[in-house]
């Protein structure tokens, strides 16, 4: 994230579509990156990090949820990568579903409404991220030597060491 804007990539084979959605939410804050290609998108989550990935599903060389399934190993763990397509809502929510998005957008939504959608499933995403020890000011070492010692605590300790 760059100066505490979130950073959307936006993956469509549609230019007019790309620039509406780069005008859309920039003007809210917003750094963006777009791309045509499908086949780009691993190496642009690597050079962007981007926080949101926003998919059209309909791409003809390969759709939105496949390429999801090949470039989330390339993202970082708190990248949402979010379906944004036309098709009947019924049938968005199926494909996140199979696929294992984050979410879904219908393409209607544009706008401040489309950069408060994606402002809100960010928020969203790092409220429920867990904190981790050190950022609680605990270190693992100290709370596992605080905790009793049992049988399921010797466990958590075990796979924490791994």
């Amino acid at each position: 994230m760059a100066e505490g804007k979130l950073k959307a990539l936006v993956v469509d084979d549609d230019p007019l579509v790309l620039e509406l959605v780069e005008r859309s939410i920039s003007r809210y804050g917003f750094e963006v990156v777009t791309t045509r290609a499908a086949l780009g998108v691993a190496n642009l989550l690597r050079t962007e990090q981007p926080d949101i990935v926003l998919l059209d599903v309909n791409i003809p060389a390969l759709s939105g949820d496949r390429i999801l399934g090949v470039v989330r190993q390339f993202a970082g763990p708190d990248t949402l990568f979010i379906l944004y397509s036309s098709m009947d809502e019924s049938k968005l929510r199926e494909l996140v579903r199979a696929s294992g998005a984050d979410g879904y957008i219908p393409k209607g939504v544009t706008g401040p409404e489309l950069a408060l959608k994606l402002s809100g499933l960010h928020h969203k995403r790092m409220a429920n991220r867990p904190t981790p020890p050190a950022a609680r000011g605990e270190s693992v070492l100290q709370r596992d030597v605080a905790a009793p010692q049992s049988q399921s605590t010797t466990a958590q300790v075990s796979m924490a060491s791994r």
